[in-house]
């Protein structure tokens, strides 16, 4: 009895008595959902516009990351590493789509699924050929010391990452949404061979949405290399984007925002109020098995689309 009152109820009580400190984890956690809503909306991006689930995607974070923090330790200034690691996301792109996509166009989904796992091997493999696998420092300037708001401490790194990541978030939503590009991609992701009958470029769409989906990943790998450093359990932490997307949606930009705070969120109240009572370590954890209760209950997630079979 004991045991359970110190798992379910005690968690509670606490909450009860502390609600600043409660707001505190939570805008905490939401802060850090914004992260994992960026790198969602690199996996929404590449499967509206193309039907690939990338599950490169979190690789790409962690090889961008590596080639702007490598080459700021060789001396480049940061605003010119920025933009050489922007110039290679596009090469990427590029060469994904000459060699990969292309000619696996109008093949089985599952085939480009591990088409993508490949691209995720080879990008691991490369950037720690060129750059190594030692843990790199990155400072970019960004303020990491607290701030207090009406007596809630809030972490500045963590106020100006969720404002950068917004940003880019709210645009990239604009673009796909409201420009003529945008509604091309739409029309790709709906139909390969409708678009193309249209004078849709097919291969020119995938190349902008590889490229959009880089410098979403060079973004979250600049904003999490400076939290954690740049090191390869940075792809692990970028594929909590995975749960974000079963509970908003594959094919939902809204959908990744949602899923992103809800995770980011829950995942800190269950740490701070229940880790203590279930061991710790919830946070790595959590958002698997939340993902995994909209799976049994809601399987195309919040923003999703229902899928109606006639028989």
């Amino acid at each position: 009895m004991d045991a359970l009152y110190a798992v379910f109820i005690d968690p509670f009580a606490q909450m009860w008595d502390n609600p600043e400190f409660v707001l505190e984890v939570l805008i905490g956690g939401l802060l850090s959902g914004v992260l994992y809503s960026l790198v969602a909306l690199g996996f929404v991006l590449i499967y509206k516009a193309s039907g690939v689930f990338n599950f490169a995607q979190g690789t790409m974070v962690l090889f961008a990351a590596l080639n702007f923090a490598g080459l700021i330790d060789k001396g480049v200034p940061i605003w010119l590493a920025f933009v050489i690691t922007i110039a290679i996301m596009v090469v990427l792109a590029y060469g994904v789509e000459r060699l990969v996509l292309r000619p696996l166009v109008n093949q089985e989904q599952i085939i480009l699924f591990m088409a993508t796992i490949g691209i995720t091997y080879f990008l691991r493999g490369f950037g720690q050929i060129i750059w190594g696998g030692d843990v790199r420092t990155l400072d970019i300037g960004l303020p990491k010391e607290p701030l207090i708001i009406g007596g809630v401490l809030i972490n500045k790194f963590d106020l100006v990452s969720a404002v950068v990541a917004g940003t880019l978030v709210a645009a990239l939503a604009v673009f796909f949404q409201k420009t003529a590009v945008g509604r091309a991609l739409r029309a790709v992701a709906d139909d390969h061979q409708a678009a193309l009958s249209v004078g849709i470029p097919l291969k020119t769409i995938w190349v902008v949405v590889w490229t959009a989906a880089g410098i979403v990943a060079l973004v979250a790998g600049i904003l999490w290399g400076t939290n954690l450093g740049v090191q390869f359990s940075i792809e692990l932490v970028a594929l909590k984007a995975l749960p974000v997307l079963i509970l908003g949606g594959f094919t939902s930009i809204p959908g990744a925002i949602v899923g992103g705070l809800i995770v980011g969120a829950g995942e800190k109240i269950a740490e701070v109020f229940w880790g203590p009572a279930l061991g710790g370590a919830i946070e790595d954890w959590f958002a698997y098995m939340l993902a995994l209760a909209f799976l049994l209950f809601r399987p195309q997630g919040l923003f999703g689309e229902r899928i109606i079979e006639r028989v």
